[in-house]
């Protein structure tokens, strides 16, 4: 539909300027022979538009069958001249033709005379016009070349976002899995029932994100839900030890956003911060959105004393902000701070509603 309205719209275009050059001849020839302007008009308009359709499509094939790339200049501008000065002889004989048809049919107006010097000048028109509309055909299907480059580069380049993106969330899985099975192994001789749990929730959890794709976004209120079944998991390793705080905003939880970018971040807050304290702790989750923003927090108790969560590095946490930057590009931004017993992150990126 789209190219089709181009299409035509180009079509219009092309016809309204040589409807515009034609009423230039008119008065070219009204000035020189003296017809009169409506003579000069009725011999004028139709043989623009009959020369219009033959230079339009005649130059069109002869620009794709000499490329400028692959020709050389001297052959593109022997095969236009020679064209050129066909056409335009060519035109000038069906102008004398039209005007001897023209003074049969109507004798009293009188009609146009060609004289050789206005054949003359109409021949040297045609050749100029014809060579006009081979530039023209020329420009525009540089244009279109340089549009399907653009466009494959495009292709290109999210084809190799997407590949990036993949190879980032599989580097997820095998992170999260080895360090739930090392869990289930401490279970085993420990509480055998809460070990049989977790594999099921474990599962479970893998079950729901086989249907996760990279390349595709999820609600913010879905990927919340899957922190918790996350959670869940780690809650039968540490019991009452470990405790889940979230506050979201309406507005935030409708919000799009990478899928599983929030999970080794609880992930990391359970492993280097909750897993390291005796008596345990919280882990915080706040979801805001301000504006064209979405604000994301996650933070977490950790042991005054050092640790590797106020180094703010890992596999987990690296994995977030080079899928964030991939995704989003400088629009999104990580920050990492520890205030004390506290390890907080903080997710910014734009707020997308999917419209």
């Amino acid at each position: 539909m789209g190219r089709m309205f181009w299409a035509g719209r180009s079509a219009a275009l092309y016809l309204a300027a040589w409807l515009m050059l034609g009423l230039m001849l008119a008065g070219l020839l009204d000035a020189a022979t003296g017809a009169g302007i409506p003579a000069s008009l009725l011999f004028a308009l139709p043989l623009m538009l009959v020369y219009a359709s033959v230079c339009g499509f005649s130059s069109y094939y002869l620009c794709r069958a000499y490329p400028l790339a692959s020709k050389s200049l001297r052959s593109v501008l022997v095969v236009f001249f020679v064209t050129a000065a066909s056409a335009a002889l060519l035109w000038c004989a069906a102008a004398v033709a039209w005007a001897a048809f023209w003074r049969w049919l109507a004798p009293s107006m009188g009609g146009v005379l060609l004289s050789p010097p206005v054949a003359a000048v109409m021949f040297g028109v045609g050749v100029l016009l014809y060579g006009m509309t081979a530039c023209a055909h020329y420009l525009a299907l540089e244009f279109e070349r340089a549009r399907r480059l653009e466009t494959r580069e495009l292709q290109l380049k999210l084809l190799a976002q997407d590949a990036e993106l993949r190879m980032l969330r599989t580097q997820i899985d095998p992170h999260f899995l080895f360090n739930s099975l090392n869990s289930i192994s401490a279970l085993t001789s420990i509480d055998a029932d809460a070990a049989r749990d977790m594999t099921l929730q474990l599962a479970g959890f893998f079950r729901h994100t086989l249907g996760l794709e990279a390349h595709r976004k999820v609600l913010l209120s879905d990927e919340v839900e899957l922190t918790r079944r996350f959670l869940a998991i780690e809650q039968v390793r540490f019991g009452p030890r470990l405790t889940f705080a979230c506050e979201m905003a309406a507005d935030a939880a409708r919000c799009l956003l990478p899928p599983m970018i929030l999970q080794p971040l609880v992930e990391n807050a359970v492993k280097h911060g909750i897993g390291q304290l005796p008596q345990g702790g919280v882990v915080r989750m706040q979801a805001v959105r301000a504006g064209s923003q979405l604000k994301l927090r996650v933070e977490n108790d950790i042991d005054p004393d050092g640790g590797p969560a106020g180094k703010g590095g890992g596999v987990g946490l690296a994995n977030v902000r080079q899928r964030l930057s991939a995704v989003y590009g400088i629009d999104a931004s990580v920050h990492v701070t520890r205030d004390g017993t506290i390890f907080r992150v903080d997710l910014i990126l734009p707020a997308d509603m999917g419209d």
